[in-house]
């Protein structure tokens, strides 16, 4: 089953507490393809520069992604530069240049527009509606956006949420476009515009899952190799859609255990600038760290008796 991942190209310099890095592999879309490549077929949809390195090209082949969705157009590709001080989950941006990104305009291939699994990543709102205009019938349609989308884009920010299946938030994002401090008040107030399911993801401290009268709440992974949090938010959803496209099964327990998925993808991706982590990871640590997730958040249950 192959996963439609819409989304920016990108080349980022970065800068944290345990290093730099310039013009390094990077873009919503990118994370989040290779993540997904680990359990489905992949093919992503974007456009980059003829600036765009030939060597990554080659390492998204080598994972099997179906590039023939990017359309190269003159000029330079996306960047942004940016820079995180020891709280992590705050990037500070230095730059963003859209360079030919300004002028993408998104076509699906004719071979994807049947594909039941697609994540609109990070993208200005108005794009993700031109994407699922072209769609046939998505078995699953998930969403994220962002903060400067949620400021200036409200409108179609509105019309999106309508039609997909989940949206992807973090914690602060909720707050600002719902309008609201509470977390389950803004994601109820998000079902109530017409999506299944809403994920906020916490970052450090996890995820929560919330559907019509159901609420999950997915822990944290306890770090202990950070360096590069670039990313983490489009390797969750990539690793939560993966995994739902190569089960197909869309139970309230297998969506809990994508979500499981979606934080390991995050907590590997983390431990290295760019995607360089990614690179290395293999099959037996996603599962390894699964099930270090299941031992560390599981408890018995108490008696009535014991509270008398």
């Amino acid at each position: 089953m192959t996963v439609l991942i819409v989304g920016t190209i990108g080349l980022d310099t970065l800068e944290t507490p345990f290093g730099k890095k310039k013009d390094v592999l990077g873009g919503s879309g990118i994370h989040a393809a290779i993540s997904s490549s680990f359990f489905a077929k992949t093919a992503i949809v974007g456009v980059a520069g003829t600036d765009f390195p030939k060597e990554h090209f080659d390492f998204l082949a080598s994972r099997g992604i179906d590039t023939g969705g990017i359309q190269i157009l003159p000029g330079e590709t996306f960047r942004w530069s940016g820079y995180y001080e020891y709280d992590m989950n705050q990037a500070h941006t230095r730059d963003t240049r859209l360079n030919v990104y300004a002028l993408f305009d998104p076509k699906v291939p004719d071979n994807l527009k049947k594909a039941e699994y697609v994540f609109l990543a990070n993208l200005d709102p108005e794009l993700q509606l031109k994407v699922v205009n072209q769609l046939e019938k998505p078995k699953l349609l998930v969403m994220d956006t962002m903060n400067y989308w949620i400021k200036n884009k409200r409108e179609a920010l509105h019309e999106i949420v309508k039609k997909v299946d989940f949206v992807l938030l973090n914690d602060g994002e909720a707050r600002q476009f719902m309008e609201t401090p509470n977390i389950p008040i803004a994601a109820a107030r998000l079902l109530k515009l017409g999506t299944k399911a809403v994920i906020i993801k916490k970052g450090e401290h996890g995820a929560l899952l919330f559907t019509d009268g159901v609420h999950f709440s997915a822990p944290s992974y306890p770090q202990d190799i950070l360096r590069d949090p670039t990313g983490a938010g489009d390797s969750f959803a990539g690793g939560f859609i993966g995994y739902l496209a190569k089960t197909g099964d869309l139970s309230e327990a297998n969506i809990r255990r994508a979500v499981i998925i979606g934080s390991v993808m995050a907590s590997y991706n983390v431990e290295d600038f760019s995607a360089d982590r990614l690179r290395r990871l293999k099959h037996k640590e996603i599962i390894d760290r699964f099930n270090e997730f299941r031992r560390f958040s599981e408890f018995e249950a108490i008696s009535a008796a014991m509270l008398s």
